[in-house]
């Protein structure tokens, strides 16, 4: 595809004998939103990591926004913005001083300011990351992953532990950021987030990438085959009732 941003091709990884990748080949179009799916164990952080530069592959051949994992990984570095999970902030330090500090292991300069208003954090610029909810954390973890203005970001199961507000809640920031002109890769076990954000999918198992398209396409073609629900599907599920009795605002724990 001539709007690849990432390319990978037959990439492998091995701990001695155990195969953990297996030669797996996908695309991902510039400006789309990525999932990549499967059971834990499948080895789908292990081709994320390879892809951010966090682990060495095996053999294969991955290429980031025109640049090769083999001969520019700094390069690579530079384009992209990881999630860091929330352990991974002092939690004594305010967001403010959190961001300055990221701004200034990325030699970049940054309105903190603005930055927290993207993701609806600006009136908890002077709080601590440990005065924050989980849903205030989550979101100021996406934050993270811009200080650099990066062409593609990163995100592993980002709305995993919160409620059903700040999960939807989640889900706008992220098409935001997309609509903004930012590639999106992301993980999750809820295939319901990955059927609403995901221009397309790759679903991956013991290391092979077992299907890749659209999450209609997948559904469609499997309707087709002469699937059915044994249970006929609703208009709505409880969750939609959940959001229409309590309203889409966030709303911060107690």
């Amino acid at each position: 595809m001539s709007n690849a941003i990432i390319s990978v091709k037959d990439l492998k990884k091995q701990y001695g004998t155990f195969e953990a990748v297996k030669g797996i080949s996908f695309e991902v179009i510039q400006g789309e939103i990525f999932g990549l799916l499967g059971p834990n164990g499948a080895g789908k952080s292990t081709t994320l990591e390879i892809i951010e530069t966090l682990r060495t592959k095996t053999s294969g051949e991955v290429i980031v926004d025109g640049f090769n994992l083999d001969t520019n990984p700094n390069n690579i570095k530079k384009v992209i913005g990881v999630q860091l999970q929330t352990s991974g902030f002092y939690p004594g330090l305010t967001l403010i001083e959190l961001i300055n500090l990221f701004a200034g292991l990325y030699n970049q300069s940054v309105n903190a300011a603005e930055l927290l208003d993207k993701v609806n954090l600006r009136d908890k610029a002077k709080a601590k990351f440990k005065e924050l909810s989980g849903g205030q954390k989550q979101r100021f973890s996406i934050a993270t992953t811009l200080i650099n203005k990066p062409k593609i970001i990163f995100l592993d199961e980002p709305t995993t532990g919160l409620d059903p507000q700040a999960r939807r809640n989640l889900w706008e920031l992220i098409k935001d950021i997309r609509n903004e002109g930012t590639t999106v890769i992301l993980t999750t076990h809820y295939m319901d987030e990955a059927e609403v954000l995901c221009d397309r999918v790759a679903i991956i198992d013991s290391g092979k990438i077992i299907a890749i398209a659209s999450p209609d396409k997948l559904i469609d073609d499997l309707v087709a085959s002469g699937f059915e629900r044994p249970k006929e599907v609703k208009k709505a599920n409880l969750e939609d009732v959940f959001i229409q009795l309590t309203g889409k605002s966030i709303r911060e724990e107690i």
